[in-house]
């Protein structure tokens, strides 16, 4: 069976509650949840570290462009973020739960495993830098035990509770609070040129889009919020305003310091000494103290957004069955204790043993792809507007669209080699989810984007007239209940080359007092049967107190616009009683313009080993051209590929048997269809005697009827069973569609 994920709870608001989006009763609200653990992940080390260097490089000007360009591709993803969020009642699982929600589990997942690693391996980054800034203060102290005491301590806090964890982040904001504090009110270096407000005045400065790239990791701490959604009271109001919020009190503060460096510090002491402003400031220690709250924060943040967004997937199915206890709440919070545990695992391993500065690129590119993502959701549900799709919130699907273009173009900006490397691996996720055939309990909007194009391509179909270039048969099989008849599904799926034409199955049922919705099981049952068999086909049950009526009524039917069976696939008549009215029908059918083909003798004798088939054939003209592509589809099928197709024409005489084998080896050699030929000479032989006699060994048979409207058509098809009976498995074909079917076996240019 498909795994199915175990968190069915729907992801859209229900009719009549747009504007009623709960969360969770005594939750986190806006400042605490959303709006502290965003800007304190933001206002990170990158401010502290390397925003001197980004002034030294690129002057002040170039700085201010640079944050204006950073902040406003995040402030796209936030628009993004924020419209789902005022749509969907986002709980645990942050960005993770907005993606499965809208673009499916598969891709859901495909995003957030990597993104749970991400924050996962940041504890590690964190805290290991928190080591190496605490060591360098006291060098007496080991980096890699301090790392490990502070990743315990860390998780210790979250495992406490996530409001323990934020009361903590309180007094982090107050130690970045008292450190910016005095950088304002300290002093320029003395004796110094001053870089002032002009360009950098350096000999060889980093490019432009070089230091943009080292700069755009500080403005990306928006997730951090998001993450926390499962313990938020109302996230619908609190992602959006605490995120923007947080967008625009980072982007005052970015905005601010360059014209406070570029005054007060030469350019290179900006670009050679990376805790500049600790000179310049009035009390020195808080510049350390603010690094170190930055390190530690930014570990708290990912500390309580790791195991929640491991605990969503785990609760929807995502990981394999033997993690599924990861998806287990404690206390009344519901805090994912067990998925602490399992992260700060991982962390201290990283912490040990990993080389951080190696894995910290992929890092960023699973942050920016998850961002990235979002863009494409929030516009894809923009773009589509359908009905269910009603944020308070609304964005133009355009800024979703700039966003998902600016997170991937700053991902090969800043390091080409890992954003590949994060696109395998995100691409190879979602294939192992493909594989496992992963069904969610909530709708997502894969169907209205397949509705869309689908809309688009019947309506430009529309408008054509029918090409023999690309005719293939698109089959409606009479098959009645699948599993009696299956020999017959299994044939049109060999002719269809499993799963390129359209396939059709249609059951037809006596009894009218069946309800629709019985119809729908009925149906639905037999599409997994089908899948279960590895056939993708559309199924169709109906009732009618006379199938032959309702066969017909089906065939005229059935379709969209110009998206019709062109072929329709049946079993032969056994009892005598029905035969004329089954005759009438095929007549139906052929006037309808469905090409036919019958099926007699397979439920009884099968397709053999499938290693021969003889084609009867009188010439390109009829049936001919379709008897030959038939072939063909079979040759080229996997079921019948070790088959020899052979293409078989009677002569009455010895005198025209030379001349008809050359010119059967001239059209072979044009149609490339791999058939083989055989000429044979009836004299005075019937061609049903030759039939028998040269048929005998085959696997199938193939061979054209007579259209109905020359003739008697009840009285032919009863002699032509009669002529055939005792044969191998026998397929009728008529063509009855408006298709020069010799244009699909000679290119123009053939035929001149």
């Amino acid at each position: 069976m498909a795994d199915r994920p175990t968190n069915g709870q729907d992801a859209r608001t229900a009719p009549g509650q747009a504007d009623v989006i709960p969360g969770r009763v005594g939750g986190l609200g806006m400042f605490g949840g959303v709006f502290t653990p965003s800007i304190l992940t933001i206002l990170g080390v990158i401010m502290y570290l390397r925003f001197g260097w980004v002034v030294g490089n690129v002057g002040l000007v170039g700085t201010l462009v640079i944050v204006t360009l950073a902040t406003s591709i995040t402030l796209l993803t936030a628009l993004s973020v924020s419209a789902i969020a005022t749509d969907q009642r986002v709980r645990t699982g942050g960005a993770y739960y907005m993606i499965s929600r809208s673009l499916g589990i598969e891709t859901g997942g495909a995003v957030g495993i990597p993104l749970y690693l991400a924050q996962g391996l940041s504890v590690a980054l964190y805290t290991v830098g928190f080591a190496e800034s605490l060591t360098g203060a006291f060098p007496a102290l080991n980096a890699r035990i301090v790392g490990i005491v502070t990743t315990l301590a860390v998780a210790a806090l979250a495992i406490v509770s996530a409001r323990a964890a934020i009361r903590a982040q309180y007094v982090i904001m107050g130690l970045i609070g008292l450190s910016l504090l005095s950088l304002v009110f300290g002093s320029g270096l003395e004796g110094v040129e001053l870089q002032g407000l002009g360009a950098s005045t350096l000999e060889n400065p980093e490019s432009f889009w070089v230091v943009f790239a080292v700069f755009f990791p500080a403005v990306t701490g928006i997730m951090a919020g998001v993450n926390m959604s499962g313990d938020l009271e109302d996230p619908s109001r609190a992602i959006p305003k605490g995120t923007f919020l947080a967008i625009g009190v980072g982007y005052v503060i970015y905005m601010a310091l360059p014209v406070l460096l570029a005054l007060r510090v030469d350019t290179q002491s900006l670009v050679s000494d990376p805790l500049v402003m600790r000179r310049i400031s009035l009390w020195g220690t808080a510049i350390l103290l603010g690094v170190w709250g930055a390190t530690l924060s930014s570990a708290v943040g990912s500390i309580l957004g790791a195991p929640r967004v491991l605990q969503a997937l785990a609760r929807d199915g995502i990981l394999p069955r033997w993690l599924s206890w990861l998806g287990k709440g404690s206390g009344e919070d519901d805090s994912p204790r067990a998925g602490t545990a399992f992260t700060v695992s991982i962390a201290l391993v990283a912490v040990w043993y990993g080389d951080l500065n190696l894995i910290a690129p992929i890092l960023t590119m699973f942050f920016l792809t998850t961002y990235g993502v979002l863009n494409i959701a929030a516009g894809i549900e923009r773009f589509l507007g359908s009905p269910s799709f009603r944020p308070r919130l609304s964005v133009h699907w355009i800024f979703s669209l700039l966003g998902a273009v600016g997170c991937a173009s700053v991902m090969f900006l800043i390091n080409p080699f890992a954003t590949v490397i994060a696109g395998v691996f995100v691409l190879g996720v979602f294939l192992w989810l493909e594989r496992r055939g992963m069904q969610a309990a909530w709708g997502d909007v894969r169907q209205g984007i397949l509705m869309t194009i689908t809309r688009a391509a019947l309506l430009r179909l529309g408008g054509r007239s029918e090409d023999a270039r690309n005719w293939r048969p698109h089959f409606l099989v009479l098959s009645g209940a699948p599993t009696k008849r299956w020999h017959l599904i299994e044939l049109a799926a060999d002719f269809s080359h499993h799963n390129k034409g359209l396939l059709s199955i249609a059951t037809i049922l006596r009894d009218t007092s069946v309800t629709h919705n019985r119809k729908r099981a009925m149906e639905r049952n037999v599409q997994d049967y089908l899948s279960k068999r590895g056939i993708d086909g559309l199924v169709r049950v109906i009732s009618a107190e006379d199938p032959f009526v309702g066969t017909e009524l089906l065939v005229e039917a059935y379709g969209l616009g110009p998206l019709v069976p062109n072929t329709i696939l049946l079993g032969d008549s056994e009892e005598a009683e029905n035969r004329p009215r089954y005759c009438e029908m095929i007549e139906h059918f052929w006037h309808a313009k469905r090409n036919v083909v019958i099926v007699r003798d397979a439920d009884r004798v099968g397709f053999g080993e499938r290693k021969r088939v003889d084609i009867w054939w009188g010439g390109l003209q009829g049936n001919g051209a379709l008897l030959m592509i038939l072939g063909y589809l079979l040759k080229t099928s996997l079921a019948w590929r070790e088959a020899d197709i052979r293409l078989k024409m009677v002569i009455p005489n010895e005198d025209g048997a030379e001349g008809a084998r050359r010119n059967l080896k001239n059209m072979l050699e044009q149609t490339r269809t791999g058939l083989q030929t055989e000429v044979l000479v009836s004299g005075e032989r019937s061609a049903f005697d030759l039939l028998h006699d040269s048929s005998r060994a085959a696997d199938l048979i193939i061979m054209g009827i007579a259209a109905p409207d020359q003739g008697d058509f009840t009285a032919y098809y009863e002699q032509l069973r009669e002529r055939t009976s005792g044969l191998p498995c026998t397929v009728f074909a008529l063509a009855s569609e408006d298709v020069a079917f010799r244009e699909v076996l000679f290119r123009p240019e053939d035929q001149r």
